[in-house]
């Protein structure tokens, strides 16, 4: 079991794959933890270093008191790569993870070579709703809210598995300084401005059955990116990471393998000069 201490906060992370691999950094989903991405793993090429954490609040990582500022999150994976040492990252970003993603994109791109953005977007809802959502919360806990998410989460053949009763047990088992800390972040997130400005390359991840954030909401934030593209995963909820691994591991993939052909292009494009 490993602990980043970044002084102010301690993050549970795991690494797993080839120590010497090429970085792929996965940021859960509001409500999750490190094993939302349990699934994928195994089904992902060999050769990658394997980097997955906890964000504040949630999982085994340090709960700070509500609420958490977006500015906050971001500094919390800087921290973790800083520590770990690691720059020309891939990360994966999955909901709030993906938000984070952007923000980490835009004021550390030296960290970055890649961003995958999935089940995401620059602006999530609005802060009156995510408002609301933190007083509900904080007035009677996660249980009453957790059917309603599992709705938005998953497509109804998935619930009807006994695999999405675990799914429930872990958002209500997410602390509730995390989880209502993380929901005012998202609430105060804009990131139109921002995201429009990057210029890495980007895959974007869709589901049609995504009840949080629709697919239409995630083009329209990955249309802002300069060269981006966006998959659509069919029949797959708001996690189609969890209902549609090995679809979700193979877009990833074959956006690993681009990134990979078009380096070894630049390199050659350097000899040949």
């Amino acid at each position: 079991m490993l602990m980043a201490d970044l002084g102010a906060l301690r993050l549970h992370y795991r690494i797993d794959g080839d120590p010497e691999g090429a970085p792929l950094v996965f940021a859960n989903a509001l409500g999750t933890d490190l094993r939302l991405w349990d699934k994928v793993i195994p089904l992902l090429p060999e050769g990658l270093r394997i980097i997955r954490y906890d964000m504040r609040g949630h999982g085994l990582s340090d709960a700070p008191p509500a609420p958490y500022a977006m500015g906050a999150l971001v500094r919390d994976l800087e921290g973790l790569l800083d520590h770990l040492g690691v720059r020309g990252a891939v990360l994966v970003g999955l909901s709030i993870g993906g938000m984070v993603a952007q923000g980490l994109a835009v004021k550390r791109p030296d960290l970055l070579r890649g961003m995958v953005l999935s089940n995401t977007a620059a602006k999530i809802g609005t802060a009156a709703i995510w408002r609301d959502r933190v007083a509900q919360v904080q007035a009677g806990g996660i249980e009453p809210l957790a059917d309603a998410v599992l709705e938005r989460w998953f497509p109804p053949a998935f619930r009807a598995t006994p695999e999405a009763r675990a799914w429930r047990n872990m958002v209500t088992r997410t602390t509730i300084d995390g989880y209502a800390g993380c929901a005012a972040a998202i609430g105060g997130t804009d990131f139109y401005t921002t995201t429009a400005a990057l210029s890495l390359p980007v895959l974007g991840i869709a589901a049609s059955e995504d009840g949080s954030t629709p697919a239409d909401l995630v083009r329209e934030t990955i249309e802002l990116i300069e060269g981006a593209r966006m998959v659509l995963i069919r029949d797959a909820g708001h996690l189609p990471c969890v209902d549609q691994p090995e679809v979700y591991a193979r877009h990833l993939t074959d956006f690993l393998r681009e990134l990979d052909h078009g380096r070894r292009d630049r390199a050659e494009d350097v000899v040949d000069k």
